[in-house]
């Protein structure tokens, strides 16, 4: 199955990434073909990956179409001068912003987890909507570690409907589909252009907030 394409130059290209799918392959194969894959057969040539979003969740993924490309991104990651945006359907009501700073570390099951012995770890989050039993949010990760905003939601009482992992009846709300969402991402091309790509949610996503609010 072909990528689904978002953006295409001579130096990247940018994948919306669908949940369930990995982007690099994993010690336990599986499912649908990790997307490294497919973007590479897709241009005929190698696919840089610059940087990854967990399994099930969904989103924007760029990829570099050369090593020098693939440098300039990560670079930029690594100074964190790109802005990530994700849309988060959490369990509860969140009546106000908040920014989230926990650091985090990986625990002997493969959770994360917050630990003050942990690396540093900051998310800002922003109200969308709010109900009763759920809330929509835009988190924002200042930092990229593994599982991060997934875990400071479930730190704050607010666990990602659907997350497997975190929450304390899971999947939460009972959904089998993690709602978490990679909607926006703001970077520099090589030509030092600053660029905003997006990313929208597919119809499972669609549907799942569309349904009366999980218990």
């Amino acid at each position: 199955m072909p990528p689904t394409i978002i953006y295409e130059d001579e130096n990247i290209l940018a994948c919306n990434k669908p949940s369930g799918q990995v982007v690099i392959p994993e010690r336990t194969p599986g499912g649908a073909a990790p997307l490294v894959e497919e973007v590479g057969r897709y241009l005929g040539a190698k696919a840089y990956v610059v940087h990854r979003l967990d399994r099930l969740t969904s989103g924007i993924i760029l990829f570099a179409k050369s090593a020098a490309a693939h440098r300039d991104l990560c670079m930029q990651f690594e100074r964190r001068r790109v802005t990530k945006k994700y849309l988060a359907l959490v369990q509860g009501c969140m009546q106000s912003d908040i920014t989230i700073n926990k650091p985090l570390r990986r625990f002997g099951s493969g959770r994360m987890g917050i630990d003050n012995a942990g690396q540093e770890a900051a998310t800002e989050i922003h109200v969308v909507q709010a109900s009763p039993g759920r809330t929509l949010l835009e988190a924002f990760p200042k930092t990229g570690r593994q599982h991060q905003i997934r875990v400071h939601l479930y730190s704050i009482g607010h666990p990602v409907i659907g997350d497997p992992l975190y929450g304390e009846k899971r999947p939460v709300g009972g959904f089998a589909r993690l709602m978490l969402h990679a909607a926006e991402i703001t970077f520099a091309t090589i030509d030092k252009t600053s660029l905003t790509l997006r990313a929208q949610t597919d119809e499972e996503w669609k549907k799942l907030c569309a349904m009366n609010e999980p218990q």
